[in-house]
């Protein structure tokens, strides 16, 4: 089976990759743009798991067949906003699993480039959807939704399900609606076979430092090593969220595909949340060191959402799905990634 991640220089898809390669028969493939940085894709690489392909010129499914290896991630070169590219890939590919998880991610950065964002996340995901209808396949294809859809949430309205109303609060967050709009106008005009996960908060090894978890386990290490002052600089610490390891998150969206109805949005999360200021908490716990924190009004969002907190029912109900990792363990292996990096 042909398994093409797109975004698989990135956080969850370098840890997708990875566990694509436990499964029997699977030949994973990956995209990736010219500027792209492979750090997350090292350990993959050390392992001799990694064939990069980006600088092969690949015209037909002969030739990708005769460069790829299998047992390894096999590396290929497409810009998703450029149309050809994209159709380039799906004809060399021609895969039987996608799972989408390219996109502008980072909601802060979706305030100063909307544009941008809606390139990325919108427009990327039209090419890719017109590029599987050109080239005549029809796959199974996973649309990699947020919880950041659901936006301005009221009391009752906890813990939320796929049925709550979406009040997005984002440039980033309209663009994951209008994502999972896409896949369900695809899927019933088509019979495009997509199936959308609106993933709550994951995270883990290789987490972008712009993200909280990441930004507080990043400075820790540092402070440790002596490369800061022992103050953390944060943002809001009262809104609460749901997190899981990226590590369960991507066996999530694996079953997404295998056990999962077309057509169909399920959430991924925890059911539990968390303070922000609690999962700083366990970080500093983790330290032997005597650290302050700090506000920093340059990490507030115009709008922020205040809670995001999982009602997961539907899709454990449908896949069998149930997170393994706590979430100390999770913020355990976080810090150690930066102790190592710093």
């Amino acid at each position: 089976m042909r398994v093409l991640i797109t975004g698989i220089t990135g956080f969850a898809g370098s840890h997708l990759a990875e566990y694509g390669l436990t499964q029997d028969g699977v030949e994973v493939y990956g995209t990736c743009r010219w500027r792209s940085r492979l750090d997350n894709l090292q350990d993959l690489a050390g392992q001799g798991k990694l064939n990069n392909l980006v600088e092969e010129r690949i015209e037909t499914p002969q030739a990708l067949a005769s460069l790829a290896r299998p047992g390894a991630v096999n590396l290929l070169q497409c810009e998703l906003t450029d149309a050809y590219s994209v159709r380039h890939l799906i004809a060399a590919v021609q895969p039987e699993r996608i799972f989408h998880l390219a996109a502008q991610s980072f909601v802060l950065t979706s305030w100063n480039a909307p544009a941008e964002t809606f390139q990325a996340n919108v427009i990327g995901q039209i090419n890719l959807f017109e590029a599987i209808r050109l080239v005549g396949i029809n796959p199974r294809v996973h649309i990699a939704g947020s919880s950041e859809e659901y936006g301005l949430v009221y009391p009752h309205e906890v813990p939320m399900k796929e049925t709550n109303p979406l009040r997005p609060l984002s440039p980033y967050a309209v663009s994951k609606v209008a994502q999972e709009l896409l896949a369900w106008q695809y899927f019933r005009s088509y019979g495009l076979q997509t199936v959308v996960t609106r993933g709550f908060n994951h995270s883990g090894p290789r987490r972008g430092q712009v993200f909280s978890t990441s930004s507080f386990a990043k400075q820790i290490a540092e402070i440790e090593k002596g490369k800061r002052q022992p103050v953390i600089y944060v943002g809001d610490l009262e809104s609460q969220r749901d997190w899981t390891d990226v590590r369960d998150m991507v066996r999530g969206y694996w079953l997404a595909l295998e056990k999962g109805l077309p057509g169909e949005v399920y959430n991924i999360g925890s059911g539990v949340t968390r303070r922000i200021g609690d999962m700083l908490n366990i970080l500093l716990s983790l330290s032997s060191h005597d650290i302050a924190v700090r506000q920093d009004p340059a990490r507030l969002r115009p709008s922020d959402v205040k809670i995001l907190w999982a009602d997961v029912t539907k899709f454990r109900q449908q896949t069998g799905w149930e997170p393994k990792i706590p979430f100390e363990q999770t913020m355990r292996d976080l810090l150690d990634y930066w102790r190592a990096r710093v």
